[in-house]
C-alpha cells in the first residue's frame, strides 16, 4: 500500500515539476537596493519562473528519486537537524505537511539541487525582486500605498497559522502567484546580501554590506516589506531551515539554465 501511494505521488500532476511563465526582464530595472558602484539600476535579461512556489508533493517526487536529499540522509552539512522535520517521515508527507502547501524546512542545498535536477535554478535576487515588484494590472506597482499595505498585512499574521495552497490567490501581470503573502523564498545569491547585526558597526543604518562589492544603501526606505526579507536572508546559511522558508525555480528565458 505504502509502494501504491508512493508511486501515486510521484505520478500525479501536482507532483510535477511545475509551470513555467516568461517574463520580459528590463534593461535598467530600478532595485531597492543600491550599489556603491552603480547607480540602482539593474539589468535584468528575460527569463522564466515558476508559477508558485515548489509544494511538499513536488519535494517529495523529487526526493524519491534523488535519495541523498531524504530527510536523515543529506550530509547536516546540506541540511540542518530540521530539514523537512515537519513530513511523517523521510518519504511521507504525514498530517502536518499536505501535498498542495508550499515545501519548507528546506536549504538552500536541497532547494538549488531540486531546482537543477529539473533543469532549472533558483532565481537571482534581483529577478526575485523584480517578478515581485507586480500586481495584477502593472510590472511595477511598488510606488502604490495601497500594495504596500496589502504586503505588510501578510507580516501581521500569526506565525503558527498553518499554511495554504500554492496558487490559491490571484496571479499577478505576469501569471506568477504567492510572491508575497505565503512563504519566504530562497535566491541564488542570497548570502551576497548581508546585514550587520549591529547598527553600530556602521556609519549609516541603512547600509549593507555587501561580500566583494563595497556597500549596498536601500534606495526606498518605504519598501519595508522587502526589506525585512533581506535582512531574513542574510541571517541564514546555506544549511538553515525555517518553517516560512520555501523556494521556487528560474531558468533562462530559452528553457536554458543560464
Amino acid at each position: 500500500m505504502r509502494l501504491a501511494a508512493l508511486l501515486m505521488t510521484v505520478l500525479l500532476p501536482s507532483a510535477a515539476a511545475g509551470d513555467f511563465v516568461r517574463l520580459p526582464g528590463q534593461a535598467a530595472f530600478t532595485s531597492i537596493l543600491k550599489y556603491t558602484d552603480s547607480d540602482g539600476k539593474v539589468p535584468i535579461a528575460p527569463f522564466e519562473l515558476m508559477t508558485t512556489p515548489v509544494t511538499n508533493a513536488q519535494f517529495l517526487a523529487f526526493v524519491v528519486t534523488h535519495p541523498e536529499w531524504r530527510r536523515g540522509t543529506a550530509p547536516s552539512v546540506f541540511a540542518e537537524a530540521r530539514y523537512l522535520s515537519h513530513w511523517g517521515g523521510p518519504l511521507s508527507l504525514g498530517a502536518a505537511a499536505e501535498a498542495a502547501q508550499p515545501v519548507t524546512h528546506v536549504s538552500w542545498f536541497a532547494a538549488r539541487a531540486y531546482c537543477e535536477a529539473n533543469n532549472a535554478r533558483l532565481p537571482t535576487w534581483s529577478e526575485w525582486e523584480y517578478a515581485a515588484a507586480a500586481d495584477a494590472t502593472r510590472a511595477d506597482a511598488r510606488k502604490d500605498p495601497a500594495w504596500r499595505d496589502r504586503i505588510l498585512g501578510w507580516y501581521a499574521k500569526p506565525a503558527n497559522v498553518p499554511l495554504a495552497r500554492v496558487g490559491q490567490g490571484s496571479p499577478d501581470l505576469h501569471g506568477v502567484h504567492d510572491l508575497h503573502g505565503l512563504v519566504w523564498e530562497w535566491v541564488d545569491d542570497y548570502a551576497a546580501m548581508l546585514v550587520s547585526a549591529d547598527n553600530r558597526n556602521q556609519a549609516d543604518p541603512d547600509v549593507l554590506t555587501f561580500c566583494g562589492a563595497g556597500a549596498l544603501a536601500t534606495d526606498d526606505r518605504e519598501n519595508y516589506a522587502v526589506l525585512m526579507r533581506i535582512a531574513m536572508l542574510s541571517a541564514l546559511e546555506a544549511h538553515n531551515t525555517t518553517g516560512s522558508l520555501g523556494f521556487r525555480c528560474a531558468r533562462g528565458a530559452s528553457g536554458d539554465v543560464q
